[in-house]
């Protein structure tokens, strides 16, 4: 394929007055740290920018909770515990059964209060900050989490799911754009897809933790799995206090001593640091002030305008693709293991396989990033859950144990397939993808859409599943290879490549309508024009030498 090459247009460059020897040296600087960012490998960074990714990996902890709580109340549907207590008596079964309308009311009740939270976070955060945002709402966590632990019926544990949603939604978003944006751009893979790796080590947790007390008679093995969501709040409302604040989300705010501190505390201790952090910053100041000639009105309309709308279409099919690509199932693990034909115990035994392979992916995937690109993966990953939901929902009309033990197998292949692929690689492109002034909205946007498909995933697939309902079973796979199909279609066509992109490049290629299949071929001078710079920088010296 032939390559192309884009600059900043003259439109991008009109907020910077290149007779202005001051705004040269920024732009001179800004170029110096972009090469030097570069330059650094994996390992490289990984030595280098040890403080920087910490923060990152710490705040991102957040996210455990989120992934804890999906799992602990679908697997609730499957304990005898939870039905004894709130179920409906099925004569088709002979036992208690959660009905397929109050499974779709709890999980959406959590998910009605994160798309509140999402909203709430795009204001906050581009207000206050990401470190106030995540103290407040650790704060409101901790209060929360009263109503589910003594909830005495379903209307009031529902109510608690939501109030547990909002902060969840706030996470959700905040998590991600921090961790983007405090390390260089070779870890922002890595970084993001820890995040997704944090929402795994949730779903693990709580799937160890619901077999644990699966022995526990009473109201407490339901109540016991709630309690333990207080280990979190303090610790992390203690951490978001020491942490520093994301030096791109400072400078948006017009901040820029706050954002020279937070890379003084984010940069390795060497001898030219305050120069490299100097060239850091120029390098946020350049690039912010190129977004703004696109995007001055950094408004929820400005994601829907220009080539905006591309990046938020992004955003909204990759996150719901993570739910319409065949994970649905898994999220209803032990319901949809139980439909199969397996026995309480055995189900739970299998969710906490199919839960470590959100640990066990996201360390493969780390492997595969700076080798593989993120669309190739993506596309990959569904591919390879396409063959496992039609083979599973071809299985649905097998009887017997070998059908059920193939089933079991396979939907565990299918989950490590996609947290090798599609669900850590999701979250560097959500990242990425964004303006930077507008990547806390777009990213609040798509995943606005993402937990709209939840609600649409979690109104279906219990009609599916159950007995008081469709009654699909396996079959339900072949209706999320339909889906997964569809999703990959557009992937061919509109989801770019972004590996090794700085933000500033990402943005010029948007700007400049390059089209998706020709993103990885075309070449980016962000700082084109260097005719202009060079004759500037005799002029940079002498008034420095004035000075």
């Amino acid at each position: 394929m032939a390559t192309e090459k884009v600059v900043p247009s003259d439109g991008e460059l009109k907020g910077f007055d290149l007779s202005d020897p001051h705004v040269v040296e920024l732009i001179h600087d800004a170029q110096q740290s972009d090469a030097d960012d570069r330059k650094l490998t994996v390992m490289e960074a990984v030595k280098k920018y040890k403080k920087a990714l910490f923060w990152a990996m710490f705040l991102s902890t957040s996210l455990i909770m989120e992934g804890y709580d999906l799992v602990i109340i679908t697997s609730f549907y499957g304990q005898t515990q939870f039905k004894e207590r709130f179920g409906v008596w099925d004569e088709g079964t002979g036992e208690r059964l959660i009905t397929p309308e109050w499974q779709s009311g709890l999980s959406n009740s959590a998910l009605v209060g994160q798309l509140f939270g999402l909203v709430v976070n795009s204001w906050t955060q581009d207000r206050f900050g990401c470190r106030l945002t995540m103290m407040f709402f650790m704060a409101w966590m901790a209060v929360v989490i009263f109503i589910p632990v003594f909830a005495p019926s379903l209307p009031v544990l529902a109510f608690g799911e939501a109030m547990c949603g909002i902060p969840w939604g706030v996470f959700q978003t905040l998590s991600t754009t921090y961790a983007c944006e405090v390390v260089p751009t070779v870890l922002r893979p890595h970084v993001t897809a820890y995040v997704c790796m944090c929402w795994g080590a949730g779903i693990l947790l709580s799937a160890g933790v619901v077999r644990a007390v699966s022995g526990i008679e009473g109201d407490l093995g339901w109540r016991l799995p709630f309690v333990l969501q207080w280990v979190w709040p303090i610790p992390l409302f203690i951490g978001a206090y020491l942490a520093p604040e994301s030096p791109w989300n400072a400078v948006r705010r017009d901040n820029v001593e706050l954002a020279r501190e937070s890379l003084m505390r984010l940069a390795p201790e060497e001898p030219d640091k305050e120069k490299k952090v100097d060239s850091k910053l120029a390098y946020i100041q350049h690039t912010t002030s190129l977004e703004k000639a696109e995007t001055a009105d950094a408004s929820f309309l400005e994601c829907f305008k220009g080539t905006n709308l591309w990046r938020t279409e992004i955003n909204c099919v990759v996150w719901a693709a993570q739910i319409l690509g065949g994970n649905a199932l898994v999220g209803y693990g032990v319901v949809f293991l139980q439909s199969a034909g397996f026995t309480e115990r055995q189900s739970f035994e299998i969710n906490i396989s199919l839960s470590a392979c959100y640990i066990i992916g996201g360390i493969i995937s780390w492997f595969l990033f700076p080798h593989v690109g993120r669309a190739t993966l993506y596309m990959a990953g569904l591919s390879f859950i396409f063959i496992c939901d039609v083979t599973i929902g071809a299985l649905g009309y097998a009887k017997g144990t070998p059908a059920q033990m193939a089933i079991g197998i396979i939907l565990v292949i299918s989950n490590l397939c996609n947290m090798i692929t599609v669900g850590p690689v999701c979250y560097p492109i959500v990242a990425e993808t964004p303006s930077g002034r507008l990547r806390y909205k777009t990213i609040a946007i798509g995943r606005f859409v993402y937990n709209l498909t939840g609600i649409f995933q979690y109104s279906v697939t219990p009609l599916m599943l159950s007995p008081l309902g469709w009654n699909w079973g396996a079959k339900a796979g072949l209706f999320y290879a339909g889906t997964n199909l569809l999703c990959n279609i557009w992937c061919w066509f509109r989801l770019p490549e972004t590996k090794d992109r700085t933000f500033g490049e990402i943005d010029l290629l948007f700007e400049h309508h390059v089209p998706a299949r020709k993103f990885k071929y075309t070449k980016v001078d962000q700082f084109a024009h260097q005719a202009d710079y060079m004759s500037k920088e005799a002029a940079v010296e002498e008034v420095d030498t004035v000075a």
